[in-house]
């Protein structure tokens, strides 16, 4: 069996029986509150189910440039986004918007920030399946820039720096934790650094906008949840990456 034979996938991703063919540019929202928020905003419809049922794809309405995007999710974890971001790619996306939340590093990054990532340190298991050196890939530089500048029409203050991505929510441990703060590492979640390596992988450009949802700087959890700080956050986070998704800046379909 030769190398190239021996590499070859026997599992391919598809789109699906009857699925429709995607938007170019497909946010995929990790949390079901940034995607319910998201379906909302767009005035999007359901167009189809991931695999099992595992997720759903929504297509917004148009814009007054008539320019639709598909809304996913929702996702936890790398696999399972992985798996998402293979299908929204085998129907035809080839800009994807990663829309989630975090856990701050940083004493100065406080529940309701928001956090572009410039890279990522992987801890979880997924991407090195698309690596043969372990080398995360960054994000596209002009999609980056367009959520950056979507967020200072706003006023609204962006993070930028790498993130720690893990799969294990309960093993985040308080030396890891240090760790990582003194490395300048701003923020913790789950997908980030599967989803770039995939993109490269697979020849797609994507970016993300992360929401924080806690803090882990004092080496004790303080968490946002309900907060009208994280809701406040949630909502501007939407409503840049419709604008961003849809090419217009701002939200064509709420302000």
């Amino acid at each position: 069996m030769s190398m190239e034979d021996a590499e070859r996938a026997i599992i391919f991703p598809a789109a699906g029986r009857n699925a429709p063919s995607s938007a170019s540019d497909v946010i995929m929202a990790m949390t079901r509150w940034d995607l319910s928020m998201l379906v909302d905003m767009a005035c999007a419809q359901k167009v189809a189910g991931g695999i099992g049922g595992l997720y759903s794809i929504y297509r917004s309405g148009q814009g007054d440039a008539g320019r639709s995007f598909d809304i996913a999710g929702p996702f936890l974890g790398a696999p399972q986004a992985v798996i998402g971001m293979e299908q929204i790619i085998a129907r035809g996306a080839s800009r994807v918007w990663i829309l989630g939340w975090c856990g701050s590093l940083q004493h100065e990054i406080r529940i309701g920030a928001l956090l572009v990532p410039d890279g990522a340190v992987s801890e979880e298991g997924t991407s090195a399946h698309y690596s043969s050196d372990g080398t995360i890939p960054g994000p596209d530089m002009e999609m980056g820039g367009m959520i950056c500048a979507g967020a200072a029409a706003r006023g609204i203050e962006i993070h930028r720096g790498l993130v720690w991505t893990t799969d294990a929510l309960y093993r985040e441990t308080a030396s890891k934790v240090a760790y990582y703060q003194r490395k300048g590492i701003l923020a913790v979640e789950m997908e980030m650094s599967a989803l770039l390596t995939v993109a490269a992988y697979r020849g797609v450009s994507l970016a993300g906008l992360l929401t924080v949802s806690d803090e882990l700087s004092s080496l004790k959890w303080k968490h946002g949840f309900g907060s009208r700080e994280l809701k406040n956050a949630t909502r501007q986070a939407c409503l840049i990456m419709i604008g961003s998704a849809s090419g217009e800046g701002f939200s064509p379909f709420v302000q």
